[in-house]
């Protein structure tokens, strides 16, 4: 037996806090996906609509189904009751155009920083700095099963790589932004999504990157995750083939017909469907709201000259236009209704005859396709 006394350079007993997460100045209970679904279950209506409009979806992506997909809302939520007023007339307008257009409701709870700032409904639910999350993801989750009781199916963004635990199952398409499009783990999540999912381009405009990630997301990964039981866990997924790209603009907008034809031309390049989703927003708008009606009427006109490839388009939109400032030691009562505060969104009163124009021109798109050839 060695008897030495130890060397006063070697400690006997190791203290690992002197390595190990010296920046962590909390580390706080995390609800499990597990639990927080038993508290607030999916109804079986809730799972018909998600089921049904992911498969919708599918088959606009796969071309039988000659629909356009439209993806529109807010920014980003951050009001409940807000949400649902928005949602129950957006549900009003899907129902009288579903022949033409299969309507999802944007419905993000996480917002991306280039910096900091306000990181969304989830994060931050009181808008105040005390990232409530436990609160946050009850909250969007039930939100979530309202807004698929009204039978409108919902999309979000997934920023967050365990988030998808708590509400996926209540998510009819999902996107990956042009942040987190190159990122590895990101491709990984939408390979093992059960919903359709959409890859921005890169911020730079090129979809070199999103093209790439498509062709990820549809093979089979192995990776690290967290179960609904909140346990640690090797997931194995077998690829997700309904996946695409989403035109949102880079240093310049790309929504015109020579972008859309030079996207497809490097989709076909991939070995991909030659089929795109434009975004309105974003750099396609200069980041102007009211422009993402202007980009509107020249994506209408593509669709309604006969161009098929254009099968989705998002809009930023909330009950009313532009935008306002979260102001330190703000609440919720201080705000001005149905504004956003992230993005500058487009009021219903300008949503609602857009929606008619797109609907419109997929009616003409549908008629030229049908249109007997002449002699």
């Amino acid at each position: 037996m060695n008897t030495a006394p130890a060397r006063n350079d070697e400690p006997s007993i190791v203290d690992v806090t002197r390595t190990d997460d010296t920046r962590i100045g909390a580390v706080r209970a995390l609800i499990s996906p597990a639990l927080l679904l038993e508290e607030q279950p999916a109804p079986e209506r809730a799972l018909e609509v998600v089921a049904r409009a992911r498969q919708q979806i599918g088959d606009v992506l796969h071309g039988r189904d000659d629909r356009l997909l439209v993806v529109v809302g807010p920014c980003s939520i951050h009001d409940h009751d807000q949400a649902m007023d928005y949602a129950r007339r957006l549900s009003a307008v899907r129902d009288e155009l579903r022949s033409d257009l299969l309507v999802v409701m944007r419905v993000y709870f996480e917002k991306p920083r280039t910096t900091v700032g306000w990181k969304g409904y989830i994060n931050d639910p009181r808008l105040d700095g005390s990232f409530h999350m436990n609160e946050g993801l009850r909250l969007a989750r039930q939100l979530l099963l309202d807004v698929n009781g009204l039978g409108l199916p919902a999309g979000t963004e997934f920023l967050d790589l365990l988030s998808p635990q708590y509400i996926s199952d209540l998510i009819a398409w999902g996107a990956i932004g042009a942040r987190t499009t190159e990122s590895q783990s990101h491709r990984q999540l939408a390979s093992g999504l059960s919903c359709p999912v959409g890859f921005k381009n890169g911020t730079d405009g090129g979809i070199k990157v999103a093209s790439d990630a498509v062709l990820a997301a549809r093979s089979a990964h192995a990776f690290m995750g967290m179960t609904k039981m909140g346990m640690a866990a090797i997931f194995e997924t077998r690829g997700n083939e309904d996946c695409h790209v989403i035109l949102r603009g880079g240093k310049v907008p790309n929504y015109d017909a020579a972008s859309v034809n030079a996207a497809c031309e490097g989709l076909a390049a991939s070995g991909l469907r030659e089929q795109v989703m434009i975004d309105f927003s974003h750099a396609n708008s200069s980041k102007k709201y009211e422009r993402q009606i202007d980009v509107g009427r020249d994506v209408a006109g593509q669709i309604a000259g006969g161009d098929a490839r254009i099968t989705g388009v998002m809009i930023e939109s909330h009950l009313q236009p532009g935008r306002q400032d979260l102001l330190e030691g703000q609440t919720k009562a201080d705000l001005r209704p149905g504004v956003s505060i992230t993005d500058a969104c487009l009021g219903w009163t300008q949503t609602e005859p857009l929606l008619r124009d797109l609907a419109a021109a997929v009616r003409t798109r549908r008629e030229l396709r049908h249109r007997p050839a002449a002699n």
